[in-house]
């Protein structure tokens, strides 16, 4: 059978999703614990590749595994086989064709920003630390040009590796909490290699005044990476979940790629 994993971590002490001979990895380590668990090798495909340092809520993975074990009892047996900073929110039987990056989502992330005169230590695994005053209105009118279909090519890393880098977002939104946060939420159909990061790094230049909110538009339109603002740190970010569509609904544009 087919078991889709929902699964939420702490990235800090990790390469990334992607098993790599550099470091250990999330996959990595749910690849073990399933070996353990079952005895045989078996490797997880996931949704989204998440770079080193990034987090999540709910990636999504999948594997194949033939046993009696109900899907809905492989989550808890996961769990105590995987350390504290990786845990499986849930897992399901799915259709032997599901695969969790080509099939029809919507993808959520969110870039967390503490704004303050000096660090917050509980903070600091999850947010990026930013001292000079951050306007939040401003940043909130540059995200406005980026609502909708573009081509995303000044928003991308130069080595995204990519057929088309036009991507569809349905949301994003820029807010402040009292506890000094700043929370960039981006829903959308795909996100370019480092997108989600660039587009931060670029909303904090006009939260500071480096640049104007109308700059976004020339910027997006540029289609030049050297025309947008730093690719904002990995810690920052989490992915916060996805959300899988029926196949009839009009999603297009493209897949994601790795590491938003």
């Amino acid at each position: 059978m087919r078991v889709k994993l929902v699964v939420a971590y702490d990235g800090t002490n990790y390469c990334g999703w992607q098993v790599q001979p550099n470091g250990i990895t999330i996959e990595e380590m749910l690849n073990r614990a399933l070996l353990d668990l079952f005895g045989q090798q078996i490797t997880v495909t996931g949704a989204s590749r998440t770079d080193a340092g990034v987090h999540s809520l709910g990636n999504v993975a999948v594997f194949d595994v033939e046993t009696r074990m109900p899907a809905e009892k492989i989550s808890y047996a996961l769990n105590q086989r995987l350390p504290e900073d990786i845990v499986v929110q849930d897992s399901c039987e799915v259709s032997e064709d599901f695969h969790p990056r080509f099939s029809n989502s919507i993808k959520t992330y969110e870039y967390k920003i503490l704004n303050r005169r000096f660090p917050m230590p509980m903070l600091a695994r999850d947010s990026y630390f930013y001292h000079h005053t951050l306007d939040v209105e401003r940043m909130q009118k540059a995200a406005a040009y980026l609502v909708g279909e573009h081509d995303f090519t000044s928003f991308a890393s130069v080595h995204a590796q990519t057929n088309t880098f036009v991507r569809r977002i349905y949301d994003l939104s820029v807010t402040r909490s009292d506890d000094d946060l700043i929370r960039i939420r981006i829903r959308g159909n795909g996100f370019l290699y480092n997108m989600v990061r660039i587009i931060a790094g670029t909303l904090v230049q006009v939260g500071a005044g480096i640049l104007e909110p109308a700059d976004v538009e020339q910027i997006l339109a540029g289609r030049d990476r050297e025309l947008a603002g730093p690719t904002a740190p990995a810690k920052g970010l989490t992915m916060v979940g996805i959300e899988y569509l029926p196949t009839d609904v009009d999603n297009s544009s493209e897949i994601s790629e790795n590491g938003a």
